[in-house]
């Protein structure tokens, strides 16, 4: 029934255009400052699905962060939580989301002004925001299509989604062990 309803709501789009192209490098702009200027759009587009729309995402409902009950994330980030840590799915995205806002906002990861240079690894960087993020979409899609769909909003979850995962294939983001949880779904966009 979940797989059904996961299909369902991949057929609804927002009439965006073309997904595809609008998430290529265009000609003449820096590779790193695309993927920076996406990254904050695509974290943007979560951040509000999730925050407005899985308001029965609880402490009760998800006390585990998973994508279904073959696939839990447990969360680290070798700065406040050195070793992986079990959350529940309400306390893993809230620290998540303020994990990518520290990112976004450090100027010597993403840098604002014009000719100051990305880090050596901002790509490695970008692909663990980027695996991140995939996992809210794959708890949303596993635990809480009922709630997008009561909000009348599947057509915004599947442009966002489609959106998301144009962008991280095109720049190879994210091996595809990484979306395992939504393989069914992904392998229709």
């Amino acid at each position: 029934e979940r797989h059904r309803l996961a299909n369902e709501i991949l057929k609804a789009t927002l009439g965006a255009g073309d997904l595809r192209e609008a998430v290529k490098v265009p000609e003449g702009y820096d590779v790193n400052d695309w993927m920076s200027v996406m990254v904050v759009d695509l974290f943007n587009q979560v951040n509000l699905i999730y925050g407005s729309m899985c308001d029965g995402c609880t402490e009760t409902s998800c006390p585990v962060m998973n994508a279904g009950p073959k696939y839990e994330y447990l969360w680290q980030d070798n700065e406040k939580h050195k070793t992986p840590l079990r959350l529940s799915a309400r306390k893993y995205v809230e620290v998540l989301m303020e994990w990518v806002d520290e990112q976004l906002s450090d100027d010597s990861v993403f840098p604002t002004q014009a000719g100051k240079p990305f880090p050596e690894n901002f790509k490695s960087i970008v692909k663990t925001i980027m695996r991140r993020l995939f996992r809210v979409y794959a708890h949303i899609y596993h635990s809480h299509l009922d709630e997008i769909m009561r909000y009348g909003a599947e057509a915004h979850l599947s442009t966002c989604f489609r959106h998301f995962m144009y962008f991280v294939q095109e720049l190879k983001l994210l091996p595809t062990r990484e979306l395992e949880p939504l393989k069914d779904i992904v392998v229709k966009l």
